[in-house]
């Protein structure tokens, strides 16, 4: 599963908001109408998981980090504590609890971003303010694709 795309919605007075076609599409051929929805770690934005992904990157989260090392149990309950659990409904639509929505700042407008097997959700206009400007991202590519060659 990997999204694509840079979709902007709106999302009603009950918190619900439509899943951009595009994506929903590839999440119902996956079967994957159950998600987890969490805040990003490095950025202000939402990060939706579907459920298969999320398993994949709990467990492999679990398998770095000791149950019996006090810092690192606390690591692994920081990176669940803010999860939720969603599910598209019969329309295409998730419900945001509020609480998710203010820990990145979203009102009522917000942009899906497909970032390989996840999508992001940003308040609208601040996607732009985290990207590298042009010239910098070129020549930052150029660097990491001609290493190691």
């Amino acid at each position: 599963m990997q999204f694509l795309g840079n979709i902007e919605a709106k999302i009603d007075a009950k918190a619900r908001v439509f899943v951009p076609a595009s994506f929903r599409k590839l999440l119902l051929a996956s079967g994957q109408t159950e998600l987890v929805l969490r805040k990003d770690i490095f950025q202000n934005c939402l990060v939706l998981y579907p459920l298969i992904v999320w398993e994949e990157e709990v467990a492999k989260l679990r398998s770095r980090l000791s149950r019996w090392d006090k810092t690192q149990q606390s690591i692994f309950r920081q990176f669940v504590v803010d999860a939720e659990h969603l599910e598209l409904d019969s329309n295409g639509r998730i419900l945001i609890p509020k609480r998710c929505l203010q820990l990145a700042d979203i009102e009522s407008e917000v942009t899906f971003l497909g970032v390989d097997n996840t999508i992001e959700l940003w308040a609208k206009g601040e996607l732009n303010k985290t990207l590298v400007a042009p010239e910098d991202f070129g020549l930052e590519i150029q660097r990491l694709m001609s290493e190691n060659i």
